[in-house]
């Protein structure tokens, strides 16, 4: 009897693993928003704009997303080229305009945000139990070890690149030198006070330098968030 017993719990238990397994793939494949839960590996160089598309692309397949629009949030600042004798510029690129209408949801099915709107208002669904990884696990915030809530945006709160002086998005993510900085915002909408700017998920401070090793000197870690353009 006892045999039998433990017969049908152990085969109660593989078909509930096999229901976890399924619904964990639909909800991958339905996911519209994530934040990565690695950077490429090379500080502020992220291959440009394109080679952090491509980063949130791959981490999505991996996790079973059958997506194939992945856009990071970054902004890319306008650049004035006079190689040539005469200037010529390159416009910039806002995160905000290459992301899509919305509305975008975690691996989970919460909804962040029903509109482009909406994720630029106070209001919007991003903090530390919503900003999950693309493998549905939280991020490390401010007070756990190691904190890793600075995510990299290059963008003013609105989602505009930013006009302010100086680097704000390592040389338009192309540089990992401990010369430049980026533009962070917090994921746990959490920083040293209550300031607008420390609870912001988009546009909180500049990092200290644009290398793997200086993003973690104000609680970084070259993370970034990703949104299908929908």
């Amino acid at each position: 009897m006892n045999k039998i017993v433990v017969s049908v719990l152990a085969g109660l238990a593989l078909v509930g693993l096999g229901l976890t397994a399924t619904t964990q793939a639909q909800s991958a494949k339905e996911m519209t928003f994530f934040l990565t839960s690695a950077g490429p590996g090379n500080g502020g160089n992220l291959g440009g704009i394109e080679g952090a598309d491509a980063h949130c692309a791959k981490l999505a397949k991996a996790a079973g997303s059958t997506q194939t629009n992945w856009r990071a949030y970054l902004s890319v600042r306008p650049i004035v080229d006079r190689s040539s004798g005469r200037p010529v510029v390159s416009q910039g690129i806002n995160a905000r305009d290459r992301i899509g209408k919305g509305p975008w949801k975690n691996v989970k099915g919460d909804v962040i945000a029903e509109s482009v709107d909406d994720l630029h208002a106070s209001s919007n669904n991003i903090d530390i139990e919503t900003a999950l990884s693309e493998q549905g696990e939280p991020i490390n915030g401010r007070g756990q070890q190691p904190n890793r809530h600075d995510i990299l945006t290059g963008s003013d709160p609105q989602g505009y690149y930013s006009t302010a002086g100086g680097d704000t998005t390592c040389g338009n993510w192309t540089s990992n030198s401990g010369e430049g900085s980026a533009i962070v915002g917090h994921h746990d909408r959490a920083g040293l006070d209550k300031q607008w700017s420390s609870l912001s998920w988009n546009s909180s401070h500049g990092t200290r330098g644009c290398s793997a090793q200086d993003f973690p000197k104000s609680g970084g870690d070259g993370l970034f968030y990703c949104f299908v353009a929908n």
